[in-house]
């Protein structure tokens, strides 16, 4: 069998540099800069255990978005668009992370259960569609 590949192709495949995790998830040495992302501390998380290295609270969608928001999955896709619009206006810290991003690991780290319908998702699609 004989397979050809693009000269792009591996560069494809990389493995993202932008990680997402749980905060009450135990913290491991391959979390590179680990960055919570909720406007909100996790309830009942200790500081200590967290081994939070940057609180960017203000990366965070707004009080009014995350309420509405309820964490209700049949309100995502609204959820994500509105959280874009808001990120628009961050840019500065849009581009610390960036630049975190590009250095090495970043693993953004929210309190939310559900893994899929988050603000950390939507913040991980906008910095991986950030130029390098």
């Amino acid at each position: 069998m004989r397979v050809t590949a693009s000269p792009d192709a591996a560069s494809k495949i990389q493995t993202s540099r932008v990680r997402l995790k749980r905060a009450y998830a135990e913290p491991q040495e391959s979390d590179g800069v680990r960055v919570l992302v909720d406007r909100l501390w996790p309830r009942g998380l200790q500081k200590e255990r967290a081994k939070v290295d940057i609180w960017l609270k203000d990366i965070a969608p707004s009080a009014e978005l995350r309420r509405w928001f309820g964490h209700d999955p049949r309100r995502w896709e609204e959820f994500e668009r509105r959280y874009r619009e808001e990120l628009r206006g961050n840019a500065e810290l849009l581009n610390v992370l960036k630049v975190w991003r590009d250095l090495g690991v970043v693993t953004l780290l929210y309190a939310a259960r559900d893994e899929d319908h988050n603000n950390a998702v939507v913040l991980k699609a906008v910095l991986e569609n950030m130029g390098r």
